[in-house]
């Protein structure tokens, strides 16, 4: 075991945790263990070993990649253990936590979930301590159900997160490549212009490129043999500023999370790789005179000005990105509004056979009240009318 003070807040949290849990198994360890019981203790007790052992793991130089992965083990077995511990407590310390187990359910299971409906209609009756082995149960289940939930839920944002570390890694291997194959063979990927000079020099052309001017060339001298290699490491640079300017402005959209993976900042980072590689297409796409109104550029100022624009400009397809990746972080702890299928639809509309209400609610009804029907409107129902005589016999059954 490590000793020493916790290496991140997010350890030192779980490490606090974990000592709490294991006081709460110790307490009920002191109480008499039926095999049963001692199974569910010693279970536990292994979850929470194995979560002490993930949140003191040295990762070494794989720490960058591994510290997510810790994480996650770490709170899955601690929420493990929290659900065996669910069935330890005694009725009253269960009774105590359906308020948290309930949060939890809404928290992160659809609104037409057979467990969420079937708690929501005996919540009351568990707080009020009228639990039966058949509510803890389900206690237990929706509790358990309520953190798979939450693991897929943070799957998906390590999928997206593992999408975009990818993606940026593959720009930029495309920009390094552009780099070395400019600065290897200049005139292939050239980026310089030949802006036309006035009547009085028809004769002599100027060339323009990323790093120098040529002035008072030969008419018909080729600009690409004199593009240098440096060229498009230069436009690739000046993109990549842009795009910092890009990053720096969509910091306000971006909001803290707690999942174990930096989605904000991968969706950040893949801007700067996509802008150095948009700032040398567009100026590839204004020497090949595929942009509308440009021709070509007239001074090495200019033709820097339009990197840094181009290089900006990739934040009207990363924006895109960010918004998926918002959209991904806000639904952690959000319930999707399922479809409600006839299985599902059965359980909402009935409780199941032999499940009693709260008291007061002999229908089991959600909000513990039953349906406000106007009286002598139910047949049948046995209540008296105005007259003083049975609904039914007023209507002449």
């Amino acid at each position: 075991m490590r000793n020493g003070p916790p290496r991140s807040a997010w350890r030192a949290r779980a490490k606090t945790r974990i000592a709490y849990l294991e006081a709460q198994l110790e307490h009920e360890s002191a109480s008499p263990c039926p095999g049963e019981r001692m199974t569910l203790i010693e279970g536990a007790r292994g979850h929470l070993e194995k979560a002490r052992t993930a949140a003191d793991e040295e990762f070494g130089w794989r720490r960058p990649w591994s510290g997510s992965a810790a994480r996650e083990g770490v709170w899955s077995n601690v929420r493990s253990a929290e659900v065996m511990l669910l069935q330890l407590a005694s009725d009253e310390e269960a009774a105590g936590r359906a308020s948290e187990v309930m949060a939890l359910v809404k928290k992160h299971l659809d609104i037409d979930d057979p467990r969420r409906v079937r708690l929501g209609r005996r919540i009351r009756y568990i707080i009020s301590g009228g639990m039966t082995p058949s509510d803890r149960d389900l206690m237990t289940r929706a509790l358990d159900a309520s953190y798979n939930a939450l693991d897929d839920e943070l799957a998906r944002v390590r999928s997206l997160s593992n999408i975009l570390w990818t993606a940026t890694f593959l720009v930029l291997l495309g920009v390094v490549g552009l780099a070395l194959y400019g600065w290897f063979s200049p005139s292939s990927l050239s980026l310089c212009f030949t802006p036309q000079n006035g009547p009085e020099a028809a004769d002599r052309i100027t060339v323009v490129c990323p790093t120098a001017e040529h002035h008072n060339l030969p008419a018909g001298t080729d600009a690409s043999r004199l593009a240098q290699p440096r060229d498009i490491l230069t436009v690739e640079i000046v993109g990549l500023a842009g795009a910092a300017l890009t990053v720096i402005a969509s910091l306000r959209r971006i909001r803290g999370t707690n999942t174990p993976y930096m989605l904000p900042l991968a969706s950040a980072v893949l801007k700067f790789p996509t802008g150095a590689l948009t700032a040398f297409l567009g100026l590839l796409l204004i020497r090949g005179a595929f942009v509308p109104g440009l021709s070509d550029l007239d001074s090495r100022a200019q033709v820097l000005g339009w990197a840094a624009v181009f290089g900006a400009a990739q934040y009207l397809v990363t924006r895109l990105v960010d918004d998926r990746a918002q959209e991904t972080l806000s639904e952690v702890g959000r319930p999707t509004e399922a479809m409600t299928d006839p299985e599902r639809a059965a359980v909402k509309e009935s409780p199941a056979v032999g499940e009693a209400g709260p008291p007061g609610s002999p229908d089991g009804s959600q909000d513990g009240a039953g349906p406000h029907e106007p009286a002598g409107t139910a047949e049948g129902d046995g209540e008296s009318g105005t007259d003083g005589a049975p609904a039914h016999r007023r209507s002449g059954a």
